[in-house]
């Protein structure tokens, strides 16, 4: 993959050191470290998508199919759903889980998230969960969700965010930027560097009102914001018109 900027490929270089190095423990370690709150998350965020049964839809970034598979259970075998990351070692542990479920409507690539190899207007859904801050330009992320969704479709990110409660505030920093590297030294291979990332990645992305601007400056409309535990994740939801 090339990049015209530098700072962009580092990124991306190091996303991808990251993940090849967590990706057997990743399920386990965002069980650990959410207190098993994600898949919560998960579930609330496809609810409010309301899938309809043989819908097509896209999971970007869909690492080890967490999401991917909920979807291919809600669309039905009449759907289909595709699933795209650009770590090949979480696609790996993606496909084994999917295995496992039998499901034979869900297709899976590697690719970039910011230059998808879909056409226009194509998919009735199109999700990101715990992505978007990992990828280098969040915005042309979010024009690609707006361009392969149809009209009448809806594009939803499920997102780290920083809380903004007082104490609370300080209670979260402490717990990601201390506690969370140091379960990732016990439970995952001391994986404390990779695990560092989450306080480091969440710190320079956009806020939730930010990000909800961005989805409008993308094309998306009635774009919808619904924060987790005090605001540690956040769903945007938005429309093609």
């Amino acid at each position: 993959m090339q990049c015209d900027n530098g700072m962009f490929q580092s990124k991306e270089q190091r996303v991808q050191q990251i993940f090849d190095a967590i990706s057997k423990k990743y399920d386990m370690m965002n069980s650990i470290i959410t207190f098993r709150l994600h898949k919560a998350w998960r579930k609330d965020i496809i609810n409010s998508m309301k899938v309809e049964a043989g819908a097509k839809i896209l999971d970007l970034c869909c690492g080890t199919a967490e999401c991917t598979i909920v979807l291919a259970q809600k669309t039905g075998p009449g759907g289909r759903v595709y699933g795209l990351d650009f770590n090949v070692n979480m696609l790996e542990v993606a496909r084994e889980k999917i295995a496992k479920q039998k499901l034979q409507n869900i297709e899976l690539f590697c690719g970039n998230a910011m230059e998808l190899p879909f056409e226009d207007n194509r998919f009735d859904y199109v999700t990101i969960a715990f992505g978007l801050r990992n990828v280098a330009d969040y915005m042309q992320v979010l024009k690609e969700m707006y361009r392969v969704v149809k009209p009448g479709g809806k594009a939803i990110c499920l997102e780290t965010s920083r809380p903004s409660v007082p104490l609370f505030k300080q209670g979260y920093y402490f717990y990601i930027h201390i506690i969370v590297p140091l379960l990732g030294k016990i439970f995952a291979r001391n994986c404390s560097k990779e695990y560092a990332w989450l306080d480091d990645s969440t710190a320079v992305f956009p806020d939730k009102k930010e990000l909800a601007e961005m989805f409008a400056e993308a094309g998306f409309k009635h774009v919808k914001v619904k924060a987790y535990c005090g605001g540690v994740a956040v769903m945007h939801l938005g429309h093609k018109p």
